[in-house]
């Protein structure tokens, strides 16, 4: 089901009655309705999944419990290797197999030897690498004694399966989504209609930035050969709005929802397009993986302790796992690895924690130097997404090369698009300028009037959205 259907138009508000209407005050019955639910979510993508996910909420649900009441620290440790090898090789079943036996089929190519390799070609199971990662932390946590066991099942299959984040995150912490699935909620008016306002500026960025440029994206990065510097230089700056409207518009509807319940959410996006360094970036992009990553990997793994050459091992570990996560294709880990690249010299210079504060904070506009340090991370982050977005390795670099050839001749190239052309260069201009109002927020929907900019949203929605295509969520594959 996607947030952006009408089956989820209907599902919403009937969940919303049954919850406050029906079990007010009544936690436990919620708690069961909101998992029922979201296991009806669920399984609108295909039922059979549904059972993976069960096992995977049962597997971890009874290691945690196993590994609290351990006689000794064997026990302990056999419960905690059972739980990870298991939901890693489900990952790696579904996710990576056929990756790992193609790539090595070709590698004994490169040698002379031919290889026929069995491939699976399952389909991927909707949000496995987020809900995996949400079993992943709790039973980590409770291994390393940072956290008690949840001895009810109902509560602890709520915090892997809950409907707004199942599919595509933000990546929970069982120490901050369990306490409020355990504590009686309270409707509240002001909640909630803080939450429909970002769920309305989550559907402005999907359906009218993330779609109307993925018209133009798809168009242009499947006739790249042909298309000029100008054009294709477009394409990529255009696929940067589109993964930020796509994901960052999810992320905003899925915490509306949950805010519709009573619940908070990890917030996801902090505007990283307003970086003025590629540290910076990766504080405000995707957080609630990064910090997964940062806390289950890096600092396992010695963190920004030690040496300098170790400091760079673990920073490029952690780069190159996170491209990974995204993926089976060798552009996810050139995409990682450039940005390992790109934090080098930042780590190097120990600059990469310069930038913690919003930009022009409390100014209307930013320094020649701010806005040119923003400029720049921009410009590093867009070229790393024609790696993200490209088919292949060699066709991200055909991309590049193509596009600094300096060839603009004819113009701008918008071939056989129908949408509107020049107005979309508009369009972001005015979506920036939100964005730029909203940095010290959440989103734009705040201070005065905000009736008023609720409504001229909701207008733009339904009037410049992109309808036609109605596309999923760019972060339903990984």
């Amino acid at each position: 089901m996607l947030f952006n259907s009408l089956s989820f138009l209907l599902f919403l508000p009937l969940v919303y009655m049954l919850y406050w209407f029906v079990f007010p005050n009544q936690l436990k019955r919620q708690n069961i309705m909101l998992l029922l639910a979201s296991y009806m979510f669920y399984s609108f993508w295909d039922w059979r999944f549904l059972f993976l996910l069960l096992f995977s909420t049962g597997l971890d649900y009874y290691s945690g419990l196993f590994m609290a009441d351990a006689k000794s620290q064997v026990q302990k440790r056999f419960w905690f290797w059972i739980s990870i090898g298991i939901n890693l090789g489900f990952l790696g079943i579904f996710k990576y197999y056929d990756f790992f036996a193609t790539s090595f089929a070709e590698m004994l190519a490169q040698i002379g030897w031919k290889v026929n390799v069995v491939l699976l070609q399952i389909i991927l199971p909707v949000g496995i690498s987020f809900y995996t990662f949400h079993g992943l932390s709790y039973v980590i946590d409770i291994y390393k004694d940072r956290i008690s066991p949840e001895r009810s099942f109902v509560n602890y299959a709520l915090f892997v399966s809950y409907f707004p984040l199942l599919v595509a995150g933000p990546i929970e912490r069982a120490t901050h989504l369990l306490p409020q699935i355990k504590a009686p909620r309270v409707f509240n008016f002001e909640k909630s209609k803080e939450g429909i306002y970002q769920i309305i500026w989550g559907f402005f960025k999907k359906v009218v930035i993330a779609d109307t440029c993925a018209v133009y994206v798809n168009t242009i990065f499947e006739n790249y050969e042909t298309a000029n510097s100008l054009t294709l230089l477009l394409g990529a700056i255009y696929f940067a709005f589109q993964i930020y409207g796509d994901f960052s518009g999810y992320s905003d509807i899925a915490l509306g929802v949950s805010k519709l319940f009573g619940i908070d959410l990890l917030r996801n996006f902090n505007f990283p397009y307003f970086s003025r360094d590629i540290a910076e970036f990766w504080r405000r992009w995707h957080i609630s993986l990064s910090s997964w990553f940062r806390d289950y990997l890096y600092i396992p793994l010695g963190g920004n302790q030690g040496s300098l050459t170790k400091k760079i091992r673990n920073t490029f570990i952690i780069f190159l796992v996170s491209g990974f996560w995204h993926g089976a294709n060798w552009t996810f880990i050139v995409w990682g690895a450039l940005n390992a690249f790109y934090f080098l010299p930042l780590l190097i210079r120990q600059k990469n924690r310069t930038h913690l504060t919003i930009v022009a904070q409390g100014r209307l506009f930013p320094t020649p130097k701010e806005l040119f340090q923003m400029l720049f991370t921009f410009g590093m982050t867009t070229l790393a997404w024609v790696f993200f977005r490209a088919a292949s390795v060699t066709e991200a670099f055909h991309y590049l090369k193509n596009m600094f050839a300096f060839s603009f001749n004819g113009g701008i190239q918008y071939l056989s698009i129908d949408r509107y052309s020049i107005e979309l260069v508009a369009l972001l201009m005015v979506f920036i300028g939100l964005e730029w109002y909203a940095r010290e927020g959440e989103h734009p929907i705040r201070g005065r009037f905000t009736a008023l900019k609720a409504s001229v949203l909701i207008l733009g929605v339904l009037l410049v959205g992109t309808y036609s295509n109605p596309s999923s969520f760019i972060y339903f594959q990984f």
